[in-house]
């Protein structure tokens, strides 16, 4: 079986408060992403996605963070790589696509010129002939209909939907090898949401691209993913493929997650909700992190964190009163 293109283990992130106290955003998170695989992430805002994401690609403030763990990337181990080295494999081995396009495009260059900086910065040999043959090309593969007349535009001239597809673009530019889409529909209507899916997907399947997808929509996961990690508090709760996960959830948090989502056909005065909120991370819940928000808690959740334990054929859940248990108890 060949080695997972990314595989994370037990990651930990620390950020510094004040002089001396450091507060955990992940704690101990391990997941791999294969070649030509695409994998969600989770969870509702606040429980370490992005953070998770940030970490892998080293983009943190050294000052102020601490990273732990391994992360090893086509054999190389991240965490152990220097700055300059790190930067070599930034945009041009992994790309990551940020939140709001609108806002990571820098307002006052033409599309042509940011997409330059991209490329020019890991094929410096490249002649400004090739390197507009190449951002025509880097445009027409994310499906815009007119690349020249777009690469002369500026962000603000363009949709949400088409920054959308330039970020892309720009992250697809030096053919990587993972690509990290940290909230890549959010603020988008559905139907541009739904270009954005198809065309990731079909990204996917020309290039052979692993792809981890970040995101709190679990229609966006049920559309593209083959493999779901849920997140909570900085841990990860449930692992399992993607039918397997939305048809038999087994974590408390992830059967709330499901039930929340509005569903054809099921008329409802009012929708499920999971009550609270996730905690602070400086003041983080003994043993469960889910327990004060859990139907099903214990006086025994409160006394130590869950490990992700086999439920089923390549399902992983983190609760020892998981739906399984229930239903044998």
């Amino acid at each position: 079986m060949a080695e997972p293109l990314l595989e994370v283990k037990d990651l930990r992130t620390e950020f510094k408060r004040g002089k001396k106290d450091w507060i955990t955003a992940v704690n101990g998170v391990s997941f791999s992403v294969n070649a030509g695989e695409i994998v969600g992430l989770v969870g509702e805002s606040g429980c370490g996605k992005s953070v998770t994401s940030m970490s892998v690609m080293r983009l943190h403030n050294k000052l102020s963070t601490r990273i732990s763990g391994d992360i090893v990337f086509g054999g190389k181990h991240i965490l152990e790589l220097s700055e300059a080295e790190m930067q070599s494999i930034r945009g041009n081995e992994i790309s990551m696509i940020f939140q709001e396009p609108m806002s990571a495009l820098d307002p006052i260059m033409r599309i042509e010129n940011q997409l330059i900086e991209a490329i020019s910065l890991h094929n410096k040999e490249l002649s400004k002939d090739e390197l507009h043959k190449r951002c025509v090309s880097a445009l027409k593969l994310v499906g815009i209909p007119e690349p020249e007349m777009t690469l002369r535009n500026y962000p603000h001239e363009l949709s949400g939907g088409m920054c959308q597809r330039v970020m892309i673009a720009m992250a697809m530019s030096c053919e990587p090898k993972l690509l990290i889409a940290d909230e890549p529909t959010t603020a988008l209507d559905v139907t541009i949401q739904a270009q954005i899916l198809a065309l990731m997907e079909d990204i996917r399947n020309k290039r052979n691209t692993g792809i981890l997808m970040i995101t709190h929509d679990l229609g966006v996961v049920a559309e593209t993913c083959s493999r779901v990690i849920v997140m909570y508090a900085g841990n990860i709760v449930e692992e399992a493929p993607v039918k397997e996960l939305f048809s038999n959830p087994q974590h408390p948090y992830t059967q709330g997650l499901i039930e929340s989502v509005p569903k054809l056909g099921r008329r409802v005065h009012r929708l499920p909700s999971i009550p609270g909120s996730v905690p602070d991370l400086a003041a983080m819940p003994s043993g469960c992190r889910f327990a004060p928000r859990c139907k099903y808690a214990q006086a025994s959740c409160s006394e130590a964190l869950p490990k992700l334990v086999k439920v089923a054929e390549n399902h992983y859940a983190a609760c020892p009163f998981h739906t399984n248990a229930r239903k044998e108890a």
